[in-house]
């Protein structure tokens, strides 16, 4: 059932069990209503993944880039009990200063709105709420996936099962590379999660722009994604991965990315650093051995994915081009 969150003009509607939860800002709520472009992003890269004040400008910079792509950014955070769809300046600078901001996914996201916890959401989350305030595009860094050993440990990020049932486009540089890339996209395809190449037959590795891996479909534009996507919601599918490759020029070389990425994860397993303190673990050890050249390819990245995210958005919100059939 659904209903409006709020009274108001042209409110835009959202499941009725969660009205309460949410709390739209205006701009977000009045370019809902209108059917303007709308990209949610995710606040964990905030509270995570930079140190401050470098995760809130690039949290900033992130948002002006989607806005000149034309469309409407909604930076999604928890805080006091209430999700909110488009964190206003006070609660960015909340997120980047306090350390002890939770990561929420989707199995914690209940236990921090009822103690009122400051709370970054993951890909899981902000798919949710995305979906849940009817955003139906989504940019970030790359998604989870199976981990590497996961056929023992069955550590599956829960981005994959978020992607099977919540139906908002994800634009991201394919998963994060420290992954087992191939277990990954066999747990896509399982779970029946299309994954779309943006100008790609190469499924990219985040830091590069070739996994090795063939992407299962590839499309030219983010007009062409679009229409999958609908078509793929007609059906009643739930999400779709967009695999924007990390630009040419802010790659790094698989040859010696690839190296520094297995002593990465070969440290964590030695020091037992597992769950979610895993990634943020490796991610960190490939800053020291990079030099901090993957903090910067990971900027790039991200950039580069809200800029196709926006286009994506605005495809979605334009009206579908007539197909025109053959006569019999």
């Amino acid at each position: 059932m659904i209903r409006y969150a709020r009274e108001g003009v042209q409110d835009v509607p959202v499941q009725d069990e969660a009205t309460n939860l949410l709390v739209i800002a205006d701009e977000v709520r009045q370019a809902l209503a209108q059917g303007r472009p709308v990209v949610a992003l995710e606040s964990t890269i905030i509270s995570h993944g930079f140190p401050y004040p470098d995760n809130l400008a690039l949290a900033r910079n992130i948002e002006s880039t989607v806005r000149t792509g034309g469309a409407v950014p909604a930076t999604i955070a928890v805080a006091g009990s209430k999700v909110w769809i488009g964190a206003d300046a006070e609660l960015l600078e909340r997120l980047a200063q306090d350390r002890g901001a939770e990561k929420v996914s989707r199995r914690n996201l209940a236990a921090v709105l009822a103690t009122g916890q400051l709370g970054a959401t993951t890909v899981a989350a902000t798919m949710l709420c995305a979906h849940l305030a009817g955003i139906r595009v989504f940019a970030t860094g790359g998604i989870g996936g199976a981990h590497r050993g996961a056929e023992r440990t069955m550590d599956v990020s829960a981005d994959l099962s978020e992607l099977a049932r919540t139906p908002v486009c994800v634009v991201c540089a394919g998963a994060k590379s420290i992954l087992d890339l191939r277990l990954t996209l066999e747990v896509l395809e399982t779970h029946g999660v299309p994954v779309l190449g943006l100008g790609t037959d190469r499924f990219p590795a985040f830091y590069t722009r070739d996994s090795g891996l063939p992407v299962p479909t590839r499309v030219e534009t983010p007009e062409q994604a679009a229409a999958v996507a609908r078509i793929h919601w007609e059906l009643g599918g739930a999400g779709l991965v967009v695999a924007a490759p990390i630009p040419e020029a802010d790659q790094l070389e698989s040859a010696s990315i690839d190296p520094i990425i297995q002593h990465a994860v070969a440290r964590a397993e030695q020091q037992g650093v597992t769950g979610a303190g895993g990634t943020p673990f490796v991610l960190d050890v490939i800053r020291q051995e990079t030099g901090g050249r993957s903090v910067d390819a990971n900027v790039a990245l991200v950039l580069h994915n809200a800029r196709q995210a926006a286009a994506l958005a605005w495809a979605l919100a334009s009206p579908p081009r007539p197909v025109h059939q053959k006569a019999a």
